[in-house]
């Protein structure tokens, strides 16, 4: 039977290219994969965008969120019948009513509120950005200097309102099985987060021991190898792949 379609969604001050190695590795196991484009403008609507796409697929998926990409993911899958697993990478996962600024701050150890550089827009919101100053150290410090230079200029902003925004609605993790890939070494969102959302949510979790919070650059090979037995567990469930 075919392999299910692997589609991969970014979260803040990143964007599709990042998982490039991820994609290659992906492809040569047999997996098509799609890359979506979050607009990381409102998690609502982030979330409809990339439903609209999972829905234009044919056949089974498992989809993949990095960083507010999870929470995105959380809510895009929602009464899909296609997805078949959630695989989240250093990621949050939010329930109902809680917001990725939210759970940031509910443990200690994250750099981001000392990390982001704002910028006012004409329409009274902010876009933010990681700093460039701090990309390396704070946000890919696993990653070569000279590559985590130019994810730091390549980034997208995500709204603040964004990452404000509460999830709502009862989340996909409820009713897909999930798996959750912990970046052992973040200090963007704690590991103790990252644990204690994935042991909420139910799922299978591995931690990538001294893994930043780009993991799935910095770390592509466990990353392939964790959404290859995310889909291969759902292939070989009744009712998958």
């Amino acid at each position: 039977m075919s392999k299910p379609t692997i589609v991969l969604v970014h979260g803040a001050f990143a964007d599709g290219s990042g998982f490039a190695e991820v994609a290659r590795g992906l492809l040569a196991a047999g997996h098509p994969v799609v890359a979506a484009a979050n607009p990381l403008r409102g998690l609502s609507s982030d979330a409809a965008q990339v439903r609209a796409l999972l829905d234009s697929i044919d056949g089974p998926i498992v989809l993949v969120g990095h960083s507010y990409g999870g929470a995105v993911i959380s809510a895009a899958a929602t009464g899909s019948e296609a997805v078949q697993a959630l695989v989240y990478l250093g990621a949050f996962v939010p329930d109902t009513g809680e917001s990725a600024e939210q759970l940031v701050g509910q443990f200690p150890g994250s750099t981001v509120g000392e990390s982001l550089k704002p910028v006012p827009l004409p329409d009274g919101q902010v876009d933010l950005y990681i700093n460039p100053l701090v990309f390396h150290a704070n946000f890919a410090a696993d990653l070569p200097a000279a590559d985590a230079e130019l994810y730091a200029i390549t980034q997208r902003p995500a709204a603040g309102a964004a990452l404000g925004e509460p999830a709502s609605g009862q989340p996909a993790w409820r009713t897909i099985p999930s798996y959750h890939l912990i970046s052992g070494a973040d200090r963007i969102i704690p590991p103790a987060a990252q644990e204690f959302m994935a042991k909420r949510a139910g799922g299978e979790v591995e931690v990538v021991e001294g893994a930043s919070h780009m993991l799935f650059a910095s770390q592509p090979e466990a990353t392939v190898a964790f959404i290859e037995k995310a889909a291969r567990d759902r292939g070989a469930a009744p009712g998958g792949a």
